[in-house]
């Protein structure tokens, strides 16, 4: 039985990782950094130093950066310096205009940014930055989680220092310790009122890929999938709509459309995973709106309970652990017992582990659909009881000890496989 003071913990858990972002949030994060930078250092930056972490950099260089029509971060670290507002946290550029462009591409044409490596850092979601003008200087660094400021000082003068702790925020203390079971029960068992929150995931998802359907975005994946290939190939079912729809979300957001998304651990696109796909399959089968809240409840403090352990960036796909959450919300909507969501989980992390993470870019809607297809594939099977058992593979008899070895695959076994991408596309 979950206590009431262990409740509201995991109610404070899920608000502060499900959040709107506009944007991929590596470069959002940036451009949180320095505009967090700009504001301590008081006046308009003549010279902005930037250091990365690998993985920050990695899912930084190929994707779209909101109302720019522009890709990487250079012009994301201009704008952050020129209109970005720390207080919009994830939304950090949502007053970008044109005329803000056209600054920022003059601000860049002038030398003014320099972005590197930092060496021998070991945190994987790691940003310094350095504002400069005249003889003065301003300097923040977020590490741990895409908000979460660590450091920041002007001149000589520190202003905030939490880099011993190197946690990403000071409530995170209070974390409670989430098992797959635990997490079930909360879902089902928290008083609605305090976790009707949820329901925002739903309509600004949703909103996000109808939006996308209307335009022209990435490789426009879903609008392919929801046009005559949904008819001709496809079927016009549940399956092909949830593909379409959280295709579609994921081509806009990755293109850099000006669309807010609900995120989760930091990433929009786990946010869309672990969204959409329930939602579909809730709206699309008569579903309670008790129940898709509580469906929705289940996938994203999956995601949650996941990240925990993997951490917030890694050489895994995210989609593996976000489509991981919609195979247990939509296996519960097909009247699934906690077994079976475990079955879930099981044939899940069997199938999509060691999908590599690349960088965030518009091929992510592939990715994306792959995983929501699978977490479709992963609940029908749970449902009939069927199930990757222990004799095969990485997966354990306890479930939560095979999400342990999903997890530590992607933090530790696929350190290499991390560096030797980011070599593969920084030598293109």
């Amino acid at each position: 039985m979950i206590s009431e003071i262990e409740r509201k913990k995991i109610i404070a858990l899920m608000k502060r990782e499900v959040v709107p972002a506009i944007g991929c949030t590596e470069p959002i994060a940036v451009a949180l950094c320095v505009a967090k930078a700009t504001e301590t250092l008081g006046t308009k930056p003549e010279k902005i130093n930037v250091w990365l972490s690998t993985n920050i950099l990695k899912n930084a260089m190929g994707v779209g950066i909101p109302g720019t029509g522009m890709i990487g971060l250079p012009i994301a670290i201009a704008l952050g310096a020129l209109i970005g507002k720390s207080d919009y946290q994830l939304e950090v550029l949502k007053d970008c205009a044109p005329q803000s462009v056209e600054e920022g591409k003059a601000f860049l044409g002038e030398k003014r940014v320099n972005i590197s490596l930092k060496p021998d850092i070991e945190e994987k979601l790691y940003i310094e930055v350095c504002c400069e003008a005249g003889d003065d200087k301003a300097v923040a660094i977020i590490a741990g989680g895409h908000t979460s400021f660590v450091y920041v000082a002007r001149g000589e003068k520190v202003l905030l220092d939490k880099r011993a702790k190197a946690t990403e925020s000071d409530e995170e203390d209070e974390v409670p310790e989430l098992t797959l079971h635990k997490v079930y029960d909360f879902a089902m068992t928290a008083p609605l009122d305090e976790i009707r929150f949820i329901l925002e995931t739903a309509r600004i998802n949703k909103e996000a890929a109808e939006r996308s359907f209307q335009g022209d975005y990435g490789h426009g994946l879903g609008k392919m999938l929801r046009g005559r290939y949904e008819h001709k190939i496809m079927g016009d079912s549940v399956f092909s709509h949830i593909l379409s729809y959280t295709s579609g979300a994921c081509d806009a957001r990755m293109a850099g459309a000006m669309i807010p998304v609900m995120s989760n651990s930091g990433s929009g696109n786990q946010g869309i995973s672990a969204t959409i796909p329930v939602v579909v399959y809730a709206e699309e089968n008569g579903k309670t709106e008790e129940e898709l809240i509580r469906a929705l409840t289940l996938s994203h403090l999956t995601v949650i309970y996941i990240k925990e352990s993997l951490g917030r960036l890694s050489a895994l796909c995210g989609c593996v652990v976000a489509a991981t959450g919609s195979s247990c919300g939509i296996t519960w909507l097909m009247g699934g017992t906690y077994q079976q969501i475990t079955y879930a989980v099981q044939n899940m992390i069997a199938n999509l582990t060691g999908m590599i993470c690349d960088g965030a870019k518009p091929s992510c809607a592939l990715k994306v659909t792959t995983g929501v297809s699978t977490a479709v594939l992963s609940a029908i099977m749970a449902m009939e009881n069927r199930h990757v058992t222990s004799v095969e593979g990485i997966i354990d008899e306890d479930v939560d000890k095979s999400i342990r070895n999903l997890t530590r695959i992607g933090s530790q076994g696929m350190n290499e496989t991390d560096r030797l991408v980011l070599d593969i596309m920084t030598s293109k």
